[in-house]
């Protein structure tokens, strides 16, 4: 996966990534459990290139697992009420 170091374009592949989850049936809850796991991922391995994705990392690694849950929801809403379909 290869991650940008615009929080603009992370958004924007978020969204992409949310659209072919519909697609295959995916509910929003389905959707944001697997964001949660991908989120504990990213904290571990991936070494954030831009201010907001740092601020994210520090706020998933102080967070709660219904915490990091909110968050991964709440990133969810971003994408789908701010960012444009891509199809």
């Amino acid at each position: 996966m290869t991650l940008t170091d615009s929080f603009e374009n992370f958004l924007t592949e978020l969204k992409q990534k949310i659209e072919v989850a519909k697609t295959t049936g995916m509910s929003e809850s389905q959707i944001t459990n697997q964001a949660a796991k991908v989120g504990d991922w990213l904290s571990k391995y991936y070494d954030p290139k831009s201010p907001e994705q740092r601020l994210l990392k520090e706020l998933w690694d102080v967070s709660s697992e219904s915490e990091q849950k909110a968050i991964a929801s709440a990133l969810y809403k971003l994408v789908e009420r701010k960012v444009p379909a891509t199809r």
